[in-house]
């Protein structure tokens, strides 16, 4: 379905994309910030929102936003971090609520050049992996949403994956103070067993949009923070991404002239398939959407 080209960026994509785990995400993010612009919202939040009745995306995804930053505390905190910031929605949101400084990574290059435009002084982006970040002193939040996906492999054991989990909260606990508070939201895996057409979208999904990505378990993720943290709340929403999924897909469809002219037909195409596909996950309980909160223990 895809074919090789060659984003703003100066990357590679194809099926058969290999590199390493950084490169990969790299080559999905770098696509070309015009692109994403054409069906995210204005803020270009790349994750599910909270839908109320009435909603336009721009809503709701302030509400998915809000909560996340009522869960970490980091309304009016000191110093806040965001992991996998995208392009700076949660940052600036955070700022807007008061906090001091906000502190984002990213392995995007053209995520940080559009976050790096905003000329906020409380804003800190840095262009760097979470396992190697050695912050100046403690966070008072750590917020992130839409990384966890990109945390283990899919070869690992299930035992391995809890490892590699388990290191992301081991930092995190390390970053805060005893009673300071995390929020994490992921894409997770469903309770339905996979069919054929199930089978090859997670093929297409593995080769062609999200190389070296894994998805988690709600149990694994659980059983990695033990002892770390004490949870607060867990939220379920796969009906969320359902309605996020058409409403991505609508807005792609509207400008599928603009996006082709950017990216390429053979692209556009790959995420029409991609948005599609994981409406129907989400329908048939393949996939679920995992919001969660963490305090300090």
């Amino acid at each position: 379905m895809s074919t090789t080209t060659t984003n703003g960026a100066g990357i590679s994509r194809s099926p058969d994309y290999r590199g390493t785990p950084d490169d990969c995400i790299s080559s999905h993010y770098d696509l070309s910030n015009d692109f994403y612009a054409l069906f995210l919202d204005e803020r270009r939040v790349y994750s599910c929102p909270i839908w109320a009745p009435g909603d336009t995306l721009e809503r709701a995804q302030l509400r998915k936003l809000d909560w996340h930053i009522d869960s970490a505390g980091a309304a009016r905190a000191a110093r806040v971090l965001d992991v996998g910031c995208g392009w700076g929605a949660m940052l600036r949101r955070t700022r807007e609520h008061g906090a001091q400084e906000a502190v984002g990574l990213t392995l995007s290059r053209e995520q940080k050049r559009h976050i790096d435009r905003f000329g906020d002084p409380g804003i800190d982006v840095r262009l760097e992996n979470w396992i190697d970040h050695r912050p100046e002193r403690r966070y008072d939040a750590v917020i992130s949403v839409g990384a966890f996906e990109h945390f283990a492999r899919r070869e690992l054991s299930r035992e391995q994956k809890v490892a590699a989990y388990r290191e992301y909260f081991k930092r995190c606990r390390e970053w805060l103070p005893r009673g300071g508070r995390t929020s994490l939201q992921t894409i997770g895996m469903g309770d339905a067993r996979p069919d054929l057409e199930a089978v090859a979208f997670a093929r297409f999904i593995y080769r062609v949009i999200f190389p070296e990505t894994e998805l988690p378990r709600l149990s694994e993720i659980l059983e990695a923070s033990e002892r770390l943290f004490a949870v607060r709340d867990v939220r379920i929403d796969s009906d969320d991404y359902i309605r996020t999924g058409r409403e991505w897909l609508a807005r792609l469809d509207r400008n599928a002239d603009a996006a082709a002219a950017i990216v390429g037909q053979g692209v556009v195409d790959d995420y029409r398939h991609y948005c599609a596909g994981m409406v129907r996950e989400y329908e048939r309980s393949g996939l679920t959407l995992l919001r969660l909160a963490f305090e300090a223990v």
